[in-house]
């Protein structure tokens, strides 16, 4: 539908959905409380090459370069911050991934549903042919997760999910994290570098000069290409953020219909409350929910455990 449409019946739809904040919170309750989970074959060998990569350059890093590093100090501190990052981004990547982004209830849309809603004349409401849902404003159709996602910003398959109202934080967080073991990577590996030229390559490590030699370049490959990708994502998050537009409707050149919130305001409610400590840990708020599994093969059915 076109943005002059939906400019046109926002304030008509914005009534009607406040009618129904008590039924889809509910039911958007009872799914919080469950697993989030996307079985895409696409979606899940990238989520295992991302975790396969931060294994490998915790590998290098550790057993290469720190372990037979000849200053203790040295080799602890950089173990010991190297390893707490790697976790903090691993736990926001599985944040992100198992977390619902915002998915409108599904199948809400029925003619029964609809008919009970009473609707008066001229009253608008969207309805998304695809998962035959109410569409509340800012949502989008994901034809991976098969489900229309509140404030979608886009489907992200190296966190096999989509990057929504629910989930922006924990990605936000993936890629902040990413971005500094990356940078710390590349610096040891340089430090590295240097004090095996210095020395003699067979004292600086415990693998023979070869394996050494393309276990650091690869590893600097890999740092140099998570670093790219991962700031140039987090400062887009940020700027969505600060600017309330998310990415799908910068590329849909969609004009906003709602009131856009302020820099902090954006931020308080994407990372919770006021800044504090809270807003850089993927630890935060979790809770241990029951396994609920979606299937979206893209030519297969959807079920749920």
């Amino acid at each position: 539908m076109s943005s002059a449409h939906r400019l046109r019946d926002v304030e008509q739809q914005r009534l009607l959905l406040n009618g129904e904040e008590g039924v889809m919170g509910r039911s958007s309750s009872s799914e919080a409380k469950q697993l989030w989970f996307i079985q895409d074959c696409c979606g899940m060998v990238c989520a295992f090459i991302t975790w396969f990569l931060v294994f490998f350059a915790d590998f290098v890093v550790t057993f290469v370069m720190l372990l037979p590093s000849r200053s203790f100090w040295y080799a602890v501190v950089n173990g010991v911050a190297f390893n707490s990052l790697a976790v903090l981004a691993l736990a926001s990547h599985l944040r992100t991934m198992l977390t619902d982004p915002g998915a409108v209830p599904k199948g809400n849309a029925t003619k029964t549903h609809l008919e009970s809603l009473q609707l008066k004349p001229g009253e608008v409401i969207y309805k998304c042919p695809k998962c035959c849902s109410i569409k509340p404003e800012r949502a989008h159709h994901c034809s991976i997760c098969k489900r229309c996602i509140r404030k979608m910003d886009h489907h992200c398959p190296w966190v096999n999910n989509c990057v929504g109202e629910k989930n922006q934080r924990f990605f936000v967080l993936f890629t902040m994290y990413i971005a500094i073991i990356s940078s710390h990577a590349l610096a040891l590996c340089g430090y590295q570098f240097i004090t095996c030229i210095r020395d003699q390559w067979t004292e600086c490590s415990d693998f023979s000069p070869p394996v050494t030699m393309l276990l650091m370049i690869f590893l600097c490959m890999e740092s140099l290409l998570f670093l790219t990708f991962t700031a140039v994502m987090f400062s887009t998050q940020l700027h969505s953020i600060c600017h309330d537009e998310m990415k799908i409707e910068r590329l849909k050149n969609e004009k906003p219909t709602w009131e856009r919130q302020t820099r902090w305001a954006g931020l308080r409610s994407v990372f919770g409350g006021h800044p504090s400590l809270l807003w850089i840990s993927p630890f935060a708020g979790l809770r241990l929910p029951t396994f609920f599994s979606k299937r979206t093969w893209k030519s297969g059915p959807e079920f749920s455990v």
